[in-house]
């Protein structure tokens, strides 16, 4: 049997994303502008305060997930190898991190749904519309449903467990992000439309009808089809028994969302056309550098070409 080339595009591709995680993370840590935006105009903000504290101590141990990310991705180019026992203690601790620095978001829920309690029953239907289903849900659920499978996922890592829990809750986690960007990107976009531009701002833009499009239906397609390929899947023992064309398929799909939205901005872009959208997607989108996800997934559509290369009969 022939013995894989270290420097395949796979593990090149991975490695950059990895990287990636680790710039974006370090840039938004060390990017402190938003210390003192409670006190706007002289008026302190309780909501901003919390929520910013609490999203700024979540960051902290994203930051530190992806530190032990990058230097066991470094460690594995440098040495060549890294055990199982070691490969999944590391991915263990980068889990568990990431899923408090989500869960560094239930300030924001739990404030969102006491700001819409309180809205009572004599509001009327399209503010509490704007509040609960644009604000509201979408909070409560990325801040309570990505730390659960994460949490979940890294319990379920052990070699002395079946890799089958592995890759069940592997791919549940992926959709569930999936879900979560579907969620809370499409209620921006609603908020953008009903608050701030009009929906004169998707047919004056068309690039912003298309991200429109990919996001409201685009996106929840992909959940859609993500959840269906993780029930048919979640009973599969080994990677061998995975379909990896598919997986490169769903992670090319999600990455190219992220790039064509940055993309759109940095070709199309312009004081005229920034809305909250962009003031969302672009600063406040912790998450865009999954944008680098097609240098994983292209490889990955290739994988029975690379499985039969490696390992001939």
């Amino acid at each position: 049997m022939t013995e894989e080339k270290f420097y395949s595009p796979l593990k090149i591709g991975l490695f950059i994303v990895v990287l990636s995680y680790f710039l974006f993370t370090l840039h938004a840590t060390f990017t402190l502008s938003w210390i003192g935006e409670w006190n706007h105009n002289g008026h302190f903000s309780f909501y901003v305060f919390a929520t910013d504290i609490s999203a700024g101590v979540g960051l902290g141990f994203r930051f530190a997930a992806s530190i032990i990310a990058i230097c066991a991705a470094i460690f594995y180019l440098n040495k060549g190898t890294l055990t199982t026992a070691k490969t999944y203690k590391l991915l263990r601790w980068v889990l568990v991190l990431e899923a408090i620095y989500w869960f560094g978001l239930i300030t924001t829920a739990v404030l969102n749904v006491q700001n819409s309690l309180q809205l009572g029953a004599q509001a009327s239907a399209n503010l509490l519309i704007d509040s609960w289903l644009l604000t509201t849900i979408p909070s409560v659920v990325e801040a309570t449903l990505i730390p659960a499978t994460l949490l979940i996922l890294a319990y379920k890592l052990s070699p002395a467990k079946p890799l089958n829990g592995v890759i069940k809750w592997a791919l549940i986690t992926g959709t569930s992000y999936i879900f979560v960007f579907w969620l809370t990107n499409t209620s921006m976009w609603f908020i953008t439309l009903r608050l701030q531009t009009g929906y004169g701002y998707l047919t004056t833009y068309p690039q912003n009808l298309v991200s429109f499009i990919l996001t409201t239906f685009g996106l929840l397609a992909l959940t859609i089809y993500s959840a269906y390929f993780t029930k048919k899947s979640s009973g599969a023992k080994s990677f061998q028994e995975l379909n990896l064309k598919i997986v490169g398929g769903i992670i090319l799909a999600l990455g190219m969302y992220f790039l064509w939205n940055y993309l759109t901005w940095i070709f199309f872009g312009g004081n005229h056309v920034w809305s909250l959208w962009y003031a969302w997607f672009l600063g406040h989108n912790l998450d865009l550098w999954m944008l680098s996800l097609p240098l994983l997934g292209i490889p990955l559509l290739f994988a029975d070409q690379i499985h039969e290369k490696t390992n001939p009969p």
